[in-house]
């Protein structure tokens, strides 16, 4: 299985046609009360080798409002990962991301093979999160995917919740 995956990863680097390719309505037509609770999940997705080196990374910024999911395809010649991170977002701060995914992945003499997933992580904001869509990594010889989230007040709205931001000037503690 690891050896498989090693092979799908080489032709993912290959073959890569689709990155970060979901594309979201824009946020522009939103209400006044919805604008204001705005927020950024920076999306860092990268495939790592044994050593730890990266050979392949792609970066983007989505602006979106809690609730609303933020998706990405990950497209290569034997797998197709499509992933959906939704942030939730709660008055006491304790903020969860349901990270959702369906892969597709052809191993060489089995066939494909479909898997689903759904996870609820909590964060902050500011936070880095690590998101493994194959799972975790068990052999140190395998290369992997990995995607780093993090979740960001939207600087041209206010608090999502309404509030004062965590770092704005005058905030008591």
């Amino acid at each position: 299985m690891y050896r498989s995956l090693c092979v799908f990863v080489l032709f993912f680097l290959i073959f890569a046609s689709g990155g970060l390719g979901a594309k979201e309505p824009e946020l522009e037509n939103l209400a006044p009360g919805l604008k204001d609770k705005t927020v950024v999940l920076d999306i860092d997705a990268r495939v790592r080798e044994q050593n730890q080196r990266v050979i392949w990374q792609e970066t983007h910024q989505r602006l979106t409002i809690p609730g609303r999911p933020i998706g990405m395809n990950l497209v290569g010649i034997n797998l197709v990962a499509a992933v959906q991170f939704t942030p939730y977002l709660q008055a006491g701060g304790e903020n969860v991301l349901v990270a959702q995914a369906q892969i597709w992945v052809e191993v060489p003499g089995q066939g494909i093979r479909y898997q689903t997933s759904m996870q609820t992580i909590p964060l902050d904001f500011n936070e880095p999160i690590y998101y493994l869509p194959l799972g975790s990594v068990t052999a140190k010889d395998s290369p992997y995917i990995e995607i780093m989230i993090t979740l960001r007040h939207n600087k041209e709205s206010a608090s999502p919740l309404g509030g004062t931001p965590a770092n704005a000037p005058g905030k008591k503690r």
